[in-house]
Parts: structure tokens; C-alpha cells; sequence
């Protein structure tokens, strides 16, 4: 993605941390056999958090319809708009091709059917209205790379031809159903009728795509619909005297998946990330109330960087990071049923201008994640993510450049979802991040 390519003062009293505790027999492979070592704990290493804004993310090809939008109190005005093309594999009424035949059949209806996909986030028991209008502009991306992204727009006509008002069911309820204008279903059915749409090409040059725009005055959630069972269906029937009239249907839908996105956009304004810097560069969390802030679709990440790992190899003159682990703590409040808390975070691996190189690998070249504990107390202070980083921190701490790599964290559904997850910094009061490193002098 070519827009996605994607904190230790080091005292002289570092060594006073490990303590006789801490101490203890350790083995490393085969060289060290014969001998025992000095494994030091330190925990005060300087942690630096930030949050950074991904210039943009892929949202087609994701096979989600995303749609709603809602006020988050920590992330701000959350919208997303879903635009698609439709297509068809037959362009013809039920006919044997006799004119005659054709004469008969007459217009009854038109709607939208869209599949739930099970993906819901905010406030389900609210009442979300959205409508539905015609595009004007092709469904074609004006990037050299063939994709769409969450700031990707198309141009449509403020005309609705549909609405509805709805509670969201996505785990109770199949599908929804939108009534569309009969204006505009006649249109089309009389094109069929009359042959002037035959084929793709003259069908899209009729009609372009359509786009799901939520309302902005009483939408709480962000609801997610299937893009490969949701269609537009078409209503007729064959008129015949004295005789029961034979009902059809046509079905529009989303066949090319790479021509279906979502636009995802937030404003930030008056919220504490409002200042947030253009992609290359980063909030700390010292000015964001000690918080680091992640939320899939916006592109909103969280960052981390080890300013002094060198400092390290002053501790002996022969030594290594054998382990290390990240624990980050979701701040309180910040997570509840309508806001749950993802069950793991994507962790890659970037330069200091949030250039993204690839996920961080353990030393089997295993995708590493922070993986959430769930395991509650009464004031939550187990809950938190972890990540192994010890081979990434030793690579760090043996570089001969001055360059310094930074963790950035996202969540595993990052273009077709809104979750988020808020943590805090080591000076944040209640939920502070903490490194554990184990140092092993031979």
C-alpha cells in the first residue's frame, strides 16, 4: 500500500535493578553450557508513546458493506459511507425474445436487500437512518493502483431514493429491506424492456453505482452488511387476462468486489486528538493526557520507541537481551459493551517517519501480537496487552546507525471496521505501560 508503508534516560545507576532476586541460572544455547550467568531485570527503561495518523488504508476488496455513523466521546464524529457498482449476469426479461411477449410485462417493485455480516460497533438500541443515491461519477479509482481508500469519494446526486429508519439486529436478524423510489425502478425496468440496456458496458453507463450515506442527526452505531449476498432486486410480472400473474425478479450484485469501498472519515475537532499531525509525524502523549489512541478505518495508531536501547551495551562488555515483554493497559472507562476492547493488537515494525516495513517477527519469523488478558479483577489492573519484543529490542540495542526503529500499533481488522482501543503512557495515573527486559551479562 503505497500510503500505508505504513521511548530510557539510561542512568548510571541502571545496573542497581538487577538485583539478587533477580538473578538467577541462565542457560543460552550450546556456547554457554558450562557456564552461569548474571540475568539482570530492568523495568525502568523510558517508554516514549505517541499516536500518528496512517495516511490512508484500502477499504475495497474488504467484501463489507460498512454504514452508520456515531459520536465517540474520545475519537470524535465517526462516518461511514459505503459506495458500489452493481452488474448483473442476465440483462433481459424473462422473455423468449418475441416482442409480443414482452408487452406484457409490467413494473411492480424495487428494493435493496443487504445481509447482515454480523460486524456491529456503538449503540445498537438506537434507531440509524440511512439513504441510498445514485452515483454520477464511474466507479473507478483515480490512483495508479487500482484501489480505493477510506478517503476515497465519489460524486452522487442528493437525490434519496431510498431511506429507512431501523434498529440494527446484526446477530438476530437476517437481512434489511429498503423500499426504492418506483420512479426510478420504472426507469430501469423499461430500459430492460425496451433493449437499451443489454450488456455491462451500457448498464453502468445508465447507471454508475449507488452510495449508502448515513443520516447525521440520530445514527449511533456503524453496521457492517455482507457485499457478496446483498443485492438490489428488481420486481415484475407478466400481465395476462383472467389469469394469475407470474411474478419475476432480476437481482443487481456487487460482482467485483475491488468496485465496493468504504469512505471512513472522522472529525477530531474539540476531542484531544484534534491536532494530529500529518502522517510522517506523531503526538506524543504528554499532550494527549498521557494516551495513546488506535481505531481501525480512521488509520489512527499508536506508536512506541525506545529512545536509549544503545545505552544497553554499557551494562558489560559481553551481553544480551534474552526477553523482554511490552504490557499495555487499556485506560479505564475508555472500553465497554458498546466500545469492546479487540482481543489482540497488530504490531509492525517503522522508521522515524511511520514508514512501515512489515510486521514484527519472533525468531521463527512468526507474526508477533499483543494479545489482550481478559482475566478482570476488581479494578481492572490485569487487563492489558502483551507483546514479546525481546529479539526486536536486541536487534536495536546492536545497531552500528544512528536509526532507531519504532513499534506501531494497530488493530488485526484495520479497513473495514471503527474499533478502538485508548492506552496509556508510564506516567499515565492509573494505567501505565510497563517493559520488562532481561538482560543477561556472560
Amino acid at each position: 500500500m503505497h500510503k500505508f508503508i505504513l521511548m530510557f534516560f539510561f542512568a548510571l545507576s541502571l545496573i542497581s535493578c538487577g538485583t539478587d532476586t533477580d538473578a538467577g541460572e541462565f542457560v543460552v544455547g550450546s556456547d554457554y553450557l558450562a557456564l552461569n550467568n548474571k540475568v539482570i531485570l530492568v523495568d525502568t527503561m523510558t517508554v516514549e508513546m505517541s499516536t500518528i495518523n496512517l495516511d490512508s488504508l484500502i477499504t475495497s476488496g474488504q467484501s463489507r458493506i460498512l454504514i452508520g455513523n456515531y459520536d465517540d466521546p474520545l475519537f470524535g464524529k465517526i462516518k461511514s459511507d459505503s459506495y458500489f457498482q452493481l452488474s448483473t449476469t442476465t440483462y433481459a426479461l424473462n422473455n423468449s425474445g418475441s416482442d409480443t411477449e414482452a408487452v406484457k410485462f409490467v413494473f411492480d417493485s424495487i428494493s435493496m436487500i443487504l445481509k447482515y455480516d454480523n460486524y456491529y460497533y456503538g449503540d445498537t438500541t438506537k434507531v440509524q437512518t440511512f439513504d441510498i443515491h445514485r452515483l454520477i461519477q464511474k466507479v473507478k479509482p483515480n490512483t495508479e493502483d487500482n484501489n480505493f481508500y477510506n478517503n476515497s469519494a465519489l460524486s452522487y446526486s442528493p437525490e434519496s431514493l431510498g431511506t429507512i429508519s431501523y434498529k440494527p439486529r446484526p446477530i438476530e436478524k437476517d437481512s434489511i429491506n429498503i423500499k426504492m423510489s418506483s420512479t426510478f425502478g420504472e426507469e430501469l425496468f423499461q430500459k430492460l424492456k425496451k433493449r437499451e440496456v443489454t450488456d455491462f458496458d451500457t448498464f453502468t453507463e445508465y447507471l454508475k453505482g449507488f452510495v449508502l450515506v448515513p443520516s447525521s442527526s440520530n445514527s449511533s452505531s456503524v453496521i457492517g452488511f455482507s457485499a457478496t449476498t446483498s443485492k438490489v432486486r428488481l420486481y415484475y410480472s407478466k400481465y395476462q387476462a383472467n389469469v394469475e400473474e407470474v411474478p419475476y425478479v432480476i437481482d443487481f450484485t456487487i460482482l467485483d468486489k475491488s468496485k465496493q469501498f468504504n469512505a471512513i472519515s472522522s472529525d477530531k475537532s474539540g476531542t484531544l486528538l484534534q491536532n494530529l499531525p500529518v502522517p510522517a509525524s506523531k503526538l506524543a502523549s504528554s499532550l494527549t493526557e498521557h494516551q495513546g489512541f488506535i481505531q481501525s478505518g480512521t488509520g489512527v495508531s499508536c506508536r512506541i520507541d525506545f529512545p536509549s536501547i544503545k545505552e544497553f551495551k554499557r551494562i558489560s562488555a559481553s551481553g544480551a537481551i534474552v526477553d523482554a515483554e511490552l504490557l499495555l493497559k487499556p485506560v479505564n472507562n475508555s472500553y465497554s459493551d458498546k466500545y469492546p476492547l479487540a482481543d489482540s493488537l497488530s504490531v509492525y515494525v517503522a522508521d522515524n517517519l511511520n514508514r512501515v516495513s512489515g510486521p514484527l517477527l519472533n525468531s521463527q519469523s512468526k507474526t508477533v501480537y499483543g494479545i489482550l488478558n481478559k482475566k478482570t479483577d476488581e479494578f481492572n489492573e490485569n487487563i492489558g496487552y502483551t507483546i514479546p519484543i525481546g529479539g526486536f529490542l536486541q536487534k536495536e540495542m546492536l545497531k552500528q546507525s544512528d536509526s532507531k526503529s519504532s513499534l506501531i500499533l494497530t488493530l488485526p481488522v484495520l479497513s473495514k471496521a471503527v474499533n478502538r482501543v485508548v492506552l496509556g503512557d508510564q506516567k499515565h495515573l492509573n494505567n501505565k505501560i510497563q517493559l520488562k527486559i532481561y538482560y543477561i551479562s556472560y
